[in-house]
């Protein structure tokens, strides 16, 4: 495994410091208003503080999957009850992102549960991003790993963003999966940056991961070249028949401190408040936009989880003042 110094970018225009570990540690541990406070700051330098960027997430293609993720309740390795689902056709995705459109989403995500797509399924998943792309809303893909070949034929069908994690730590990587390595993951974002897609990545906390752990994740992100364009932040749901099913919780102050970190070290990304939603409450998730997250998973269903229905994140948002972002703005 990598060590805790994670090598920096050199791309000026996203890359403008390097972190360190230990620096992003030291972010963690600063008492908590003078973090928010700095957060904020950051955040408003780049962003509007009161726009929210609103995505709907769809599972194209669901369970069968060959890797052993322990949080997973997709993996074919975990005895959870999720049923397998064939890929989609495409009128089906297309019906769904018309429908997330007219609710207010701006961005639609399709994700399958592959290890990699074989050439047949890309030709139909590519054909799924041409005609939402034509409903006037960016796309998302997350497909597992990707060749330089897949991710070229994505560019030209005019995907937007590929999303692919890195979970956790390099430390703690192979304690949560064995089947892929993290090497594997850091060449998938390599290709699509290649391709000239967006680069969509982060992680999930409340895998058991230490604060060190923790920073190392936020570093590893941060120094990519360039950051990544869109950062989700995901906390662990906890599903039965998964080796995280008993997992500890996580406090949620700390990660509030989490978004806190990535909005910090990463200015420019947009910071996607992700899984977990729908176990917190009003406060946490207010907390999470006051440390800089300002995107959402929007819609009831997140693959195989819940998340919160879209009239409560109505009424959330507007208790706050904030707004959809407007198409034009991203």
């Amino acid at each position: 495994m990598k060590t805790l110094e994670i090598p920096c970018g050199t791309s000026p225009a996203r890359t403008p410091q390097c972190w360190s570990v230990v620096e992003i540690e030291a972010l963690f541990r600063l008492p908590f208003a003078d973090l928010m406070y700095r957060a904020q700051q950051v955040h408003r330098e780049h962003f509007d503080p009161n726009a929210l960027q609103l995505s709907t997430l769809l599972s194209i293609k669901t369970g069968g999957c060959s890797e052993d993720c322990g949080y997973c309740s997709q993996s074919s390795v975990n005895a959870t009850d999720v049923q397998n689902q064939k890929l989609l056709e495409v009128e089906s995705v297309v019906a769904a992102a018309r429908a997330a459109r007219e609710n207010g989403a701006t961005r639609f995500c399709m994700s399958a549960a592959w290890r990699e797509p074989c050439d047949r399924d890309l030709v139909n998943v590519a054909q799924m991003v041409r005609e939402v792309r034509a409903l006037g809303m960016e796309t998302c893909a997350t497909l597992g790993m990707l060749s330089e070949e897949h991710a070229a034929q994505l560019r030209e069908a005019g995907l937007d963003y590929y999303n692919h994690n890195l979970d956790t730590a390099p430390e703690l990587y192979g304690e949560i999966i064995t089947t892929r390595t993290y090497q594997d993951r850091l060449d998938t974002l390599e290709h699509v940056r290649k391709a000239g897609i967006n680069v969509c990545s982060g992680g999930i906390v409340g895998l058991g991961e230490n604060l060190t752990q923790r920073a190392a994740l936020i570093a590893q992100l941060a120094n990519l070249d360039p950051y990544p364009d869109s950062v989700p932040i995901n906390n662990l749901v906890k599903i039965e028949g998964t080796p995280l099913a008993e997992a500890a919780d996580l406090d949620p102050l700390d990660f509030v401190r989490t978004i806190a970190a990535a909005r910090i070290t990463m200015p420019k990304a947009f910071v996607r408040l992700s899984a977990g939603r729908e176990q917190m409450s009003e406060a946490v998730q207010t907390l999470c936009f006051l440390a800089g997250a300002n995107s959402i998973f929007y819609g009831e269903q997140l693959l195989t989880t819940a998340n919160p229905e879209i009239e409560r994140d109505r009424v959330l948002m507007g208790k706050l003042g904030m707004y959809p972002l407007a198409e034009n703005s991203m």
